[in-house]
């Protein structure tokens, strides 16, 4: 049973990277016209919030103290996955190259294995440690990116926050749900936080631009609000509410590795929709992270200590003598 909720967890992360790795494309003819990053981000938010809304409603039944005791991880998913990673996610690629920051932002998996090494103080199993260099060479192959540009600190800084913030939402994605279900999580996460990033740029701090006219998109106008319909449904919507799932189903390590297929999707997308350059290095590291995440999918988890045989009622545990209970005796006829 442990093994088919594995796989089938794993089906489910792909699926999520898949739909996350659409937004890219879908997104980029709306910032050519004029839509500043943290706008369109905090329309694909609420969009994908409103979408899920009805949805996590019905898979509540009712139960609304399920969503009042996981509040914690509403929280941390509105603030940390959604609005604040994205907020410097967007704030670092205006100060160095976007294959630069998403490269930085996907370290988040040596993150997270680093994390349990120091907390739990035991090492990684061979098989984690193989398959972290593998993917993440994988990643530098994919996202290939240009070392002759000099890189900004403050724009560094920035990365090495989304990365965090990165590794942040698949921890809190996989904390014990409590009877909240994985679609009332993303569901409140996105409405969270896409209302706290409009506040962010109802300040000022960020730009906060969006234009109504037709967009360009492949090669054809479109109205603007063909894009966001598609990001915020299925970039969004599905993305989110499956990602959580599988990290629920996979754990935050595995989870956060099949993660790393969003940039191999995002670059196929932008191949096949976007007419952008596919190379074979590109191929070899989609390849590579596939490799990466088998490796670490193979790690075995810790035998379990066997429960101690059930003792008959009146035996005493220092008594060498006493028999062991049969366990297809009914309890209450064991003793005369």
């Amino acid at each position: 049973m442990q093994r088919r909720s594995t796989s089938l967890g794993l089906v489910i992360a792909v699926i999520a990277a898949a739909t996350f790795g659409l937004s890219g494309a879908f997104v980029k003819p709306l910032l050519e016209a004029g839509w500043s990053p943290v706008a369109a981000v905090t329309v694909r938010a609420l969009t994908g919030g409103v979408v899920l809304a009805p949805v996590a409603i019905v898979a509540l039944r009712g139960r609304w103290s399920a969503l009042w005791r996981g509040r914690w991880r509403v929280l941390g998913m509105g603030v940390l996955g959604v609005a604040a990673t994205q907020v410097v996610y967007f704030a670092a690629i205006q100060r160095i190259p976007v294959s630069t920051g998403i490269l930085i932002e996907y370290l988040a998996p040596l993150l997270l294995v680093a994390f349990v090494w120091v907390t739990t103080r035991r090492a990684p199993k061979p098989v984690v440690l193989i398959g972290s260099v593998i993917a993440i060479g994988g990643l530098i192959m994919v996202v290939s990116p240009d070392g002759s540009t000099q890189l900004d600190p403050l724009g560094l800084t920035l990365a090495v926050l989304a990365m965090i913030g990165c590794a942040g939402f698949y921890v809190i994605a996989g904390r014990p749900s409590d009877g909240l279900p994985p679609v009332a999580l993303a569901a409140a996460g996105l409405l969270l936080g896409g209302l706290m990033l409009a506040v962010v740029g109802a300040t000022g701090l960020l730009p906060f631009t969006a234009t109504f006219g037709d967009v360009e998109l492949f090669g054809q106008a479109s109205p603007w609000w063909v894009p966001l319909v598609v990001v915020g449904v299925f970039a969004t919507a599905i993305a989110y509410a499956t990602s959580i799932t599988a990290t629920e189903m996979l754990g935050s390590r595995l989870a956060s590795f099949v993660g790393l297929l969003e940039v191999v999707a995002a670059t196929f997308y932008a191949w096949l929709l976007l007419g952008e350059a596919l190379t074979v290095p590109q191929l070899l590291g989609g390849v590579l992270i596939l490799a990466g995440i088998a490796f670490v999918r193979a790690e075995k988890p810790e035998p379990q200590p066997a429960a101690p045989a059930p003792r008959p009622r009146g035996a005493s545990s220092g008594d060498p003598d006493a028999a062991p209970a049969r366990n297809d005796a009914p309890l209450d006829t064991r003793r005369g």
